[in-house]
């Protein structure tokens, strides 16, 4: 069974833009270990487990389950991933120039200059003056990127 169904499960979770560790995040007792010995076939996932997989890759559960059972091709995921694509917000998103900055810079941030920018996007009071200019490294004009 593992042997059909793992080139199926490796092209549902690539399709779905999951690496393994994500994969098996959203699936109870799985590790990034197990899904990859899974797409190489050397262990056979649960019905159960299989079923979570579609669900969480976007592909139906007869694909997977199908395919462990009769040794489905691959492309017989690829073609039931397009009748329930994944979701692709991050792609949808157009961030400005200025967004753009904040995100990179929130992303570089520690966790006290997280916590700190949330506060003051959200309008809350903070106790330093110019926590800001602080999160951003000296004071910029966003709009512009000048210091």
């Amino acid at each position: 069974m593992a042997n059909k169904v793992g080139p199926l499960i490796k092209e549902a979770r690539t399709g779905a833009k999951l690496t393994q560790e994500q994969l098996a995040k959203k699936i109870a007792g799985l590790t990034a270990a197990d899904v990859s010995k899974a797409e190489r076939g050397e262990i056979e996932l649960s019905q159960a487990q299989l079923k979570a997989i579609a669900k969480a890759t976007g592909v139906t559960q007869a694909s997977l389950l199908n395919a462990a059972k009769e040794g489905s091709k691959p492309s017989a995921a690829k073609k039931t991933a397009a009748k329930k694509p994944a979701a692709k917000k991050e792609e949808e998103l157009k961030l400005t120039a200025a967004e753009k900055k904040l995100v990179e810079l929130y992303r570089a941030a520690d966790k006290t200059a997280k916590e700190t920018a949330v506060k003051v996007l959200k309008g809350e009071k903070t106790t330093a003056d110019g926590i800001l200019g602080t999160i951003l490294g000296g004071a910029v004009d966003l709009l512009s990127g000048k210091k």
